[in-house]
């Protein structure tokens, strides 16, 4: 992990010698690391299209089998294949985006090379200190000292929710599961660092715009076909 932490702060401080702003070095970061993942991304966002497709087949099969789970799941798993589709294909890009996470929390921690690299790394105006969290804000200058980063946290959790939202095909349980999440997330967001913050509402607005664009072109060419 070490050698990704020294990786990924050699490129934060490369954009940062261009932009000569910290938390636009980590806006910049979080597109490269997109860029990366966007062979995985684009397969993800098609397979969840393709998903919402076949949902119809799917209710189907489902009322077909219903009082046959094992029969259920052999039909289930064999159509998944015929239209070549993984149900499970979102997890890789985020799986692989939790040690670029883990590696960027180390480096904004205590002792870690931001902070030895600069006093108060900040974002413009917005975000003065991209080492400190909502909470420890909040503690030290109430709701007046800490809104720019409550305000954060808040894009956090709703960084967290809207994708799930956005799903094809999404039903209540998925809905329901999305707000828990968001939850937990806006819980986990108020104690950290608020570069990480900043680092995953990034990464998700981008995905969201992604899917949005990508779902309008699938539409449009089914329209056409």
């Amino acid at each position: 992990m070490d050698w990704l932490k020294n990786l990924l702060f050699e490129v934060l401080q490369a954009i940062y010698g261009v932009v000569g702003d910290y938390g636009v070095a980590i806006i910049g970061l979080t597109v490269l690391v997109r860029l990366l993942l966007l062979p995985l991304t684009l397969k993800q966002t098609r397979s969840m299209y393709e998903l919402q497709r076949i949902q119809p087949k799917m209710k189907e099969l489902q009322e077909k089998h219903k009082n046959d789970k094992a029969k259920l799941q052999e039909e289930t798993l064999k159509f998944y294949q015929e239209n070549k589709v993984n149900p499970f294909g979102g997890c890789l890009p985020l799986l692989l985006q939790m040690p670029v996470f883990i590696a960027l929390f180390s480096i904004l921690g205590k002792g870690g090379q931001l902070e030895q690299a600069a006093s108060t790394p900040a974002f413009w105006k917005i975000l003065p200190d991209l080492t400190q969290s909502a909470g420890s804000m909040f503690n030290a200058g109430g709701i007046a000292g800490s809104w720019e980063y409550v305000l954060f946290v808040l894009l956090f959790g709703a960084a967290t929710v809207i994708p799930q939202l956005l799903q094809p095909g999404g039903q209540a349980q998925q809905r329901q599961m999305a707000i828990i999440m968001g939850g937990m997330m806006l819980f986990f967001g108020w104690s950290v660092y608020a570069g990480v913050v900043l680092y995953w509402v990034t990464s998700s607005l981008l995905g969201v715009g992604q899917q949005l664009i990508q779902t309008r072109v699938y539409k449009a060419r089914e329209d056409v076909a």
